[in-house]
């Protein structure tokens, strides 16, 4: 997938959200039944992981990750396109005897 930009709209969260959805998709196919989709944010000096279960965006510039921690806290991230990092990783699944849930693309607010 390329992620080179071509035009000014490029630069929107719409278009970020856009790649950020497909970057998921394309991860989550690759994990087993027992895992999902996680994510691994460094900010403030120290590492947060957490389940996402919904990424949404606000066009010009911001883009919300939600999802669970381990303890199952519900947790907002929203983030300027300009301070996106964040690792995709495996997590185990809570149950992975049921169905897994795709994780939830929101329309912009």
């Amino acid at each position: 997938m390329s992620l080179s930009i071509n035009t000014p709209d490029d630069n929107l969260a719409s278009e970020f959200f856009k790649r950020i959805v497909q970057m998921i998709h394309d991860f989550d196919e690759k994990l087993e039944q027992t895992h999902q989709v996680g994510m691994r944010l460094v900010s403030f000096g120290q590492a947060v992981t957490f389940h996402v279960t919904h990424v949404g965006y606000s066009d010009p510039s911001l883009i919300v990750f939600s999802g669970k921690l381990e303890d199952g806290s519900q947790v907002n991230l929203v983030q300027h396109v300009s301070q996106i990092s964040f690792l995709l990783m495996a997590v185990e699944r809570k149950d992975p005897l049921l169905p897994k849930n795709p994780i939830g693309f929101l329309p912009p607010r």
